[in-house]
């Protein structure tokens, strides 16, 4: 089963996507920073990790530099409602496996977080 990490501190953004990605059978986890994200990853071990980049505390650009420094090469797609150059550049140069503008497309994102689950030998319905 896909275990899905799910962070942003928008409490909306956050159940929406539990909702979404519960109906198709994922384990599912979620919090509302980038702190709290490095401590449940260490239990959860997900296989992909939705997040925003703009978060209080440690932001999302953070959590992912800590992720590779300790060579964890979990799934990321990264979301944010600012569509600034430097955080895609920074995402890339980091292996982010996609990188979503707000307001996303649901459909999209599905898509997405599907192509990635197959990658990693998942498979998300339809």
């Amino acid at each position: 089963m896909l275990k899905i990490l799910i962070v942003d501190d928008q409490k909306g953004i956050r159940r929406l996507l539990i909702e979404v990605f519960k109906d198709y059978g994922y384990d599912i986890e979620s919090c509302d920073n980038g702190v709290k994200a490095l401590d449940i990853i260490s239990e959860f071990e997900p296989d992909l990790i939705i997040m925003d980049v703009k978060m209080p505390g440690m932001n999302g650009i953070d959590v992912v530099k800590k992720l590779r420094e300790d060579n964890n090469d979990v799934g990321i797609i990264l979301m944010t409602a600012y569509g600034d150059k430097r955080y895609v550049d920074q995402a890339a140069k980091l292996g982010v496996d996609r990188f979503v503008i707000k307001p996303f497309d649901l459909d999209d994102l599905k898509k997405q977080v599907g192509e990635l689950a197959k990658d990693k030998d998942f498979w998300i319905g339809s």
